[in-house]
């Protein structure tokens, strides 16, 4: 038996405790400096990669479905995920300058053993995203096929009307599912290559996918020239509604930023590529959706907001062997998008949460590997079938997801304020910092509630419960409630009941008594991080509890 278990654990460093041995391995230690290979544009190109995606194309549809001109929306777009961003790169900061992962940085604020309870939070919406996002690229992987081989439209059906799918689906849904497994073996700090042909091919079917449904219409389509049809308080509310949906997008990225931050190069690659690339390039891509969208409207008579059905609708009747192949050409590009997009919000996530969960026995490849097994054993189809209730439960998550952020970052910038003991991030002492009670910061799972408390009402209103008008008000800004709330919280609680390490001045620094040890080749690579020794520690003030 010892034997056998032995066989399945992770390599991890010999002599280890066994408390030690569900607090590190390989995948939650600091990042070794062979591994920091994220400079600056591979950031760009991972932004530029992950905003070309069926999601981003589509999300301007609801903007305008709800009564704004396509400017309008666009401009949510912009605002949405430029106000997105910030809050992505505060809480990425202590991946990118100490070199550790989301699951590591949250036991700073939650403690050794509360984190856990985030972790697994955002390590469950990745395994279930991961099975959404597949079943989408199943999409793409049917139009693709139909491209090269039209008869796989007509393959016959074999399965239940109880599975919710059909032989010809599955059989797409699974090529994409298993396409997609050897992304999943490459370690993070070397798939930034995916990254980067991604961020040429798949913008360059975008374009042509955009020229040609302008040629196809003869011009830009109706939707350009529609004018908004709400207007006063009901127009503002809806661009509110509107830029929390972007915002919502962004949240588990939001919260898992450290996860890529941790392979930087220098602290400063996380910064600016980032604060630019995400508004910017999603703005583009949407921008193209609008207009293609407003193309097909001239082609068929009707709004077709999904590219993915777009593309599918020329290949009725009869086409010819150039629409084939340009349809197979932006097909392929989108799988490409999809895995690309599956493998950075999703299976490096999970790998990176589900690590921490059971390091002894999962590194980041193997939890990747159980996100796409979690995905194909949950028959995604049939959440997205009921997708008003599906979709509905999953923005509700980001109240979830804000209110983890608030805790983080008001940790590491006004709490501790850049101070980190790492050694402490891997030990139970109880002296630690990070210990808190019993393993449990009260006061970060106190702020998380409040956050989450603060929405429940206007929650109930979206599922079909009365509820008061100001209740739906709060709940249509529920990031930023969540996030304001456990932020305000979480430091109002370190006022009164102070932790150890409590900062009055701001500098990132490790202040570990021995620092280094952690991983011995862990190095430097930037002058913005640094460790101090013991005697430099009266810079901090170390208060108890």
């Amino acid at each position: 038996m010892r034997n056998i278990i032995q066989l399945l654990e992770v390599s991890h460093k010999p002599g280890l405790s066994y408390s030690q041995t569900f607090l590190e391995n390989e995948d939650l230690l600091p990042v070794p400096a062979e591994q920091r290979t994220w400079d600056k544009w591979n950031f760009v190109a991972f932004w530029i990669a992950d905003s070309f995606n069926v999601n981003t194309w589509m999300i301007v549809s609801s903007m305008i479905q709800l009564g704004m001109s396509w400017w309008q929306a666009w401009i949510c777009v912009w605002i949405g995920y430029g106000i997105a961003a910030p809050f992505l790169v505060l809480n990425a900061r202590p991946g990118a300058v100490h070199h550790i992962t989301f699951p590591v940085v949250a036991r700073t604020s939650f403690g050794l053993w509360g984190s856990l309870w985030t972790t697994l939070n955002r390590g469950v919406m990745a395994c279930i995203w991961y099975g959404v996002q597949a079943s989408i690229g199943g999409s793409c992987m049917l139009v693709m096929l139909r491209a090269m081989w039209p008869s796989v439209n007509n393959i016959p059906n074999h399965l239940p009307a109880s599975s919710g799918t059909t032989s010809r689906d599955f059989m797409c849904f699974f090529l994409f599912w298993l396409i997609s497994l050897p992304a999943i073996w490459f370690p993070v700090h070397k798939i930034r290559h995916f990254f980067t042909v991604k961020s040429i091919v798949v913008p360059i079917a975008a374009i042509v996918f955009f020229v040609w449904c302008i040629v196809k219409a003869k011009g830009v389509g109706p939707i350009v020239r529609q004018p908004a049809t709400i207007h006063g308080s009901e127009l503002s509310w809806a661009m509110v509604t509107s830029l929390m949906s972007c915002i919502s997008n962004m949240a588990t990225l939001v919260v898992n930023g450290p996860d890529f931050a941790s392979r930087a190069t220098r602290p400063s690659a996380a910064v600016l590529p980032q604060l630019i690339t995400i508004p910017l390039a999603t703005s583009i891509i949407s921008f193209i959706g609008i207009i293609v969208s407003s193309s097909s409207q001239v082609i068929y008579g009707e709004a077709v907001w999904s590219p993915i059905d777009l593309l599918g609708m020329f290949l009725d009747g009869e086409p010819s062997h150039a629409t084939r192949f340009g349809v197979w050409f932006i097909a392929a590009s989108f799988i490409i998008a999809q895995v690309r997009t599956n493998i950075s919000a999703n299976s490096v996530s999970a790998g990176c949460d589900l690590t921490s969960l059971m390091p002894r026995f999962i590194n980041i490849r193997r939890g990747g590997y159980i996100a796409a097994i979690v995905g194909l054993c949950m028959c995604p189809w049939n959440l997205l079938k009921s997708s008003n209730n599906f979709t509905t439960y999953l923005s509700a998550y980001s109240v979830f997801l804000s209110s983890i952020a608030g805790v983080m970052i008001t940790e590491y910038w006004l709490i501790r304020r850049g101070h980190v003991r790492t050694e402490d991030l891997y030990s139970t002492r109880r002296d630690g910092w990070y210990w808190y009670t019993f393993g449990i910061n009260l006061r970060a799972y106190a702020a998380y509630i409040s956050g989450i408390l603060i929405n429940v009402v206007g929650f109930a209103g979206v599922t079909g419960q009365t509820v008061p008008l100001a209740a739906t008000r709060i709940y249509q800004m529920s990031f930023f409630t969540g996030f304001g709330v456990s932020a305000i919280v979480y430091w109002l609680l370190n006022l009164a009941f102070p932790v150890p390490g409590a900062s009055r001045k701001f500098k990132e620094v490790d202040v570990s008594e021995n620092a280094g040890s952690i991983n011995d080749s862990r190095e430097d690579s930037d002058a913005e991080t640094k460790s101090i020794s013991k005697r430099d520690m009266d810079d901090v003030a170390v208060q108890g509890v």
